[in-house]
């Protein structure tokens, strides 16, 4: 008897501790991740070879972590990046490609039955989750789900739920979890009118592409000191994490939505508007980060963050998500991008782009209408200035294609010789055949994965964005719904 309640007492023993390893593997053990989310902002910082403003904490996470040079996100607007990374998958495949939409209760658009967010996921691993800033995803759901700590809602941004700022560091030090968070930082978006450091206006380089004018030069001198005070942000999360003894086993993610604000980067799909800087550090772990390298060269989906950020805490990536993990053994370089331009508040469009890392193909499905459609930028003095300018004949061929009144049907970019996108050469003989691979590689895409900007926005859908923007939706899609509805407002 003696033996065999010895034997009970061993095994429950074994038990316990069997019990405790798992317990340990699903706390403290695993990694923290944590995404630096920042706003409009170009990859100008001293990690990716711009000097003109001091970025020490970016710089420094980029010196001990990996740096990725190539980062093509999803779409060049925040709603639509935002619901493929948190979804991961495109945009385009699962409804949530026109920019803020789903804000209404007539306009609800859901997620496949079954389909998990990441913060979700994170959760279902033991995870404690928050996001202090915006979500602006464009799908129906209850951020108290998502989000284990400090969840709100507190109603923000044209119907954007924000999540409240709260003692984080002091939270998450003592919670016993391990932990998924996002932090929401301004970035291109800050407007402070004394900065701490003071850009010379003479001396900034515009691209080729943009006539020289006095507000778009100052507003490309304003992104570098917004990059400066975003760094200065960036010190301030550090010291947070450190501070509470949660820096070495964080695995922070720094990186931007989309590009600058300005045109022809914000809502388009050249690489001002598509591609980030990414910065990953993880001071535990930072060898097994740069496994496949501390300086990634080749071209990475920003789809993939997600993916990546599931990888590291163990977790496996759901079978319906198309996102993948760009620290695994195993990844494979993408061998071409695809980015989707939808509607943007209340312009309307259908654009697509291919990227390779040689290549830019861009489709436009409404060669009919001008880049320079109406936007909510037409109010800003910088674009009432760069029209006027225009109109008195100061701009040359290339500072004029984006001001044409049509756009052509397709757009085709030799992005090692010509990194600026200007030189259109789909028409160009000698790459018939260039433009023909792509063309078929959109084209398949497009069938395989559902695109869904295929088919025009709902009358529900139109309804919000004259909810939204009252009578400045003047394109054919908010005329031909005011003909359907004649009662709508007068207003609308």
């Amino acid at each position: 008897m003696r033996i065999g309640a010895l034997l009970a007492l061993l095994l429950v023993m074994a038990g316990c501790q069997t019990t405790t390893a798992v317990a340990e593997k699903h706390t403290s053990k695993r990694p923290n991740i944590l995404w630096i989310y920042v706003e409009d902002m170009n990859d100008w910082m001293g990690a990716f070879g711009d000097n003109t403003v001091p970025t020490p904490n970016i710089d420094k996470l980029a010196g001990e972590g990996v740096r990725f040079d190539q980062v093509i996100m999803p779409a060049p607007v925040c709603s639509a990046v935002r619901s493929a990374i948190i979804t991961g998958d495109m945009q385009t495949t699962l409804g949530t490609h026109n920019h803020r939409s789903s804000r209404f209760d007539y306009n609800q658009i859901t997620l496949p039955e079954g389909h998990k967010t990441l913060p979700e996921l994170f959760q279902d691993n033991g995870y404690e989750t928050f996001n202090i800033g915006k979500d602006d995803y464009n799908f129906s759901y209850d951020r108290k789900q998502l989000y284990s700590l400090h969840p709100g809602p507190k109603v923000g941004h044209q119907g954007t739920q924000d999540g409240p700022d709260f003692d984080w560091g002091k939270t998450l030090a003592t919670s016993g979890k391990p932990f998924f968070g996002q932090i929401q930082l301004r970035g291109g978006k800050y407007k402070m009118k004394k900065p701490p450091i003071k850009v010379d206006r003479a001396l900034v380089t515009l691209p080729p592409y943009y006539n020289d004018q006095p507000l778009t030069r100052d507003a490309w001198a304003r992104h570098y000191e917004n990059i400066h005070i975003t760094d200065l942000d960036v010190g301030k999360i550090m010291t947070e994490l450190k501070d509470n003894g949660l820096l070495e086993n964080t695995v922070v993610f720094f990186f931007t939505d989309h590009g600058m604000g300005l045109l022809r980067h914000k809502q388009f799909l050249y690489d001002g508007g598509l591609q980030v800087p990414l910065v990953v550090s993880w001071q535990a772990g930072n060898d097994k980060l740069r496994a496949l390298g501390a300086e990634r060269k080749e071209q990475i989906r920003g789809l993939d963050i997600g993916g990546s950020s599931l990888g590291l805490a163990g977790i496996d990536i759901p079978s319906y998500m198309t996102t993948e993990n760009f620290f695994a053994a195993d990844y494979q370089t993408q061998p071409w991008i695809i980015s989707a331009r939808d509607r943007c508040d209340y312009t309307f469009e259908t654009i697509r782009s291919v990227r390779t890392e040689a290549f830019k193909y861009i489709r436009n499905y409404h060669p009919e209408r001008p880049y320079m459609q109406p936007q909510y930028r037409d109010k800003w003095p910088l674009v009432k200035e760069y029209k006027k300018a225009y109109a008195s004949g100061q701009f040359n061929e290339v500072e004029s294609l984006l001001m044409a009144n049509v756009k052509p049907a397709e757009e085709l970019y030799d992005l090692k010789n010509d990194p600026h996108e200007v030189n259109n050469l789909a028409t160009t003989p000698a790459y018939t055949n260039q433009l023909i691979s792509m063309r078929d590689i959109l084209n398949n895409w497009v069938k395989e994965t559902g695109d869904k900007g295929q088919t025009p926005e709902s009358d529900a859908g139109i309804r919000e964005v004259l909810e939204f923007y009252k009578n400045k939706c003047q394109s054919p899609e908010c005329r031909g719904y005011r003909a359907r509805h004649p009662h709508t407002s007068s207003k609308h």
